[in-house]
């Protein structure tokens, strides 16, 4: 086995291939001035299995196209089987038609990594599981929320509550509270499919002088989080802490987060930021090991 870090998750393919103990093959790559991509592999995959690491979160365009190219140059140079780690996987929200007239972005993008080369695919959390069966070859995802935990935890926060924004994520936190050790709950959120609006509604739990955590898959515009944060204080919660996987953090996202009374915001480096305090290194040299990735 071999990895090729892909250029949005260098150092995390880096990780991934010293804690397997496998080459991390050289690439070159650049941007040419009219903005397309160029690769080159510096290393041998003849006959070898590849995986590739490459992240799409913004901008997901790009990155995808790096990804396609990086599993069509390998796959040109006689490797035997590619498998592509993609931690953030984009487009994976529109997985069926909402409003008439929609594309089902999910599976477009599916079929381009499928005539690209790709053979399977990993990706932590991603935002609903059933996406992955819109892919014509095994895919699979991960959970990074008790490394997130575990964070926590080692700075003494063991009996925090965890808290998801709503109904759907409440497994979410359910994951952290198995580490934590503590009560965990949820909020009521409620989306417009036109307007993209988010309302949330104030639930009764009991956060009362404690430390609270939300636990998301994705921080984008930061609204949710900073909303759930506003409701937290208001029920006398001491201290209030946000955890996501995927730490997007668009435009003013983190001002706002913070503004509302977070005190600290952590993600992966799913995403690579200034926010990236958890590894998914040995998370996904596991999933390798263990063949969970496809």
């Amino acid at each position: 086995m071999k990895i090729i870090p892909g250029p949005a998750s260098k150092q995390l393919g880096e990780k991934v291939a010293e804690f397997l103990g496998v080459e991390a093959v050289p690439l070159v790559f650049k941007t040419y001035p009219d903005g397309e991509s160029y690769v080159r592999l510096e290393g041998t995959v003849q006959n070898e299995e590849v995986v590739i690491v490459q992240t799409t979160s913004p901008p997901q365009d790009a990155r995808l196209i790096q990804l396609a190219l990086l599993a069509d140059a390998a796959k040109r140079h006689g490797t035997e089987k590619i498998t592509a780690i993609v931690p953030y996987l984009a487009y994976a929200r529109q997985d069926r038609v909402f409003l008439k007239g929609e594309a089902i972005s999910i599976e477009a993008i599916a079929r381009m990594l499928k005539a690209a080369g790709v053979d399977r695919l990993l990706t932590v959390n991603v935002h609903q599981a059933k996406v992955l069966t819109k892919f014509p070859f095994p895919a699979n995802t991960v959970s990074a929320i008790p490394f997130l935990a575990e964070y926590f935890k080692q700075k003494g926060f063991e009996k925090a509550f965890a808290l998801a924004p709503d109904d759907g994520a409440l497994w979410l936190a359910e994951e952290a509270k198995t580490v934590l050790g503590d009560e965990c709950g949820c909020l009521e959120k409620h989306r417009d499919l036109y307007t993209g609006q988010i309302t949330m509604k104030k639930k009764s739990l009991n956060v009362y002088g404690k430390i609270v955590i939300i636990f998301d898959d994705v921080i984008s515009t930061g609204g949710t989080i900073a909303s759930a944060a506003k409701i937290m204080r208001g029920l006398g919660a001491d201290k209030v802490y946000a955890a996501c996987v995927h730490p997007l953090l668009v435009g003013d996202a983190e001002k706002r987060i913070l503004e509302s009374g977070v005190e600290e915001i952590v993600g992966t480096d799913s995403v690579p930021s200034h926010v990236s305090k958890v590894s998914l290194a040995p998370l996904i040299g596991k999933a390798l090991k263990e063949h969970k990735c496809g």
